[in-house]
């Protein structure tokens, strides 16, 4: 219901993440939101899971610093299909690039819970100096919500990757909403 909520407040791409689940779990989950990403007309990617996303018909996969080589989801999923890279540095970033990745996901750039594992925020700087020296779309993310959409924006970056800016309070359309009417309010 929540995923449904953010597709009709105008969430255009979706990243399945669901490491504990199944083999089988997880491509019963995946082939339910490729559905759901279809109807809306929205990408969907799968984390790490090259294998995943081919079964499924992703539009592509999100492949983290230790996962399998970029090249080898290439491989497996064409020249069509969109993959993106988490960079935690530049020297990440630029190999990500060097690789054919099609964008990168870079942080975190705040403080949050979910990329704690990843030690201490990055900040804008180092997302400026990242957004400058590669060519292809860097997305910030991590601690990255509404009232940041400025900041990372004149970093560079392309946009943003979220989760709790979405998912997090009662309205799930709502603050999806909001945080699109910024994105395209700064934009402008």
């Amino acid at each position: 219901d929540k995923i449904k909520s953010a597709l009709d407040g105008g969430v255009r791409a979706l990243q399945l993440r669901e490491k504990p689940k199944s083999d089988r779990d997880l491509l019963a989950v995946a082939q339910r939101l490729r559905l759901l990403t279809r109807e809306y007309g929205a990408l969907l990617f799968i984390n790490e899971r090259a294998d995943v996303a081919q079964l499924c018909g992703a539009d592509g996969v999100h492949l983290g610093q230790s996962g399998i080589p970029l090249l080898r989801a290439r491989k497996l999923l064409g020249d069509e299909a969109i993959i993106g890279v988490s960079a935690h540095n530049l020297t990440e970033a630029q190999k990500a690039e060097d690789a054919r990745a099609d964008f990168i996901t870079f942080g975190p750039v705040y403080q949050t819970p979910s990329k704690t594992q990843y030690g201490a925020p990055l900040g804008i700087g180092s997302l400026k100096e990242t957004t400058g020296r590669v060519n292809i779309p860097v997305y910030a993310i991590g601690g990255v919500n509404k009232d940041r959409i400025k900041e990372v924006l004149m970093a560079g970056a392309s946009g943003v990757a979220v989760i709790s800016a979405i998912l997090a309070g009662v309205d799930v359309r709502k603050n999806a909403e909001e945080l699109l009417m910024e994105l395209d309010r700064v934009r402008r």
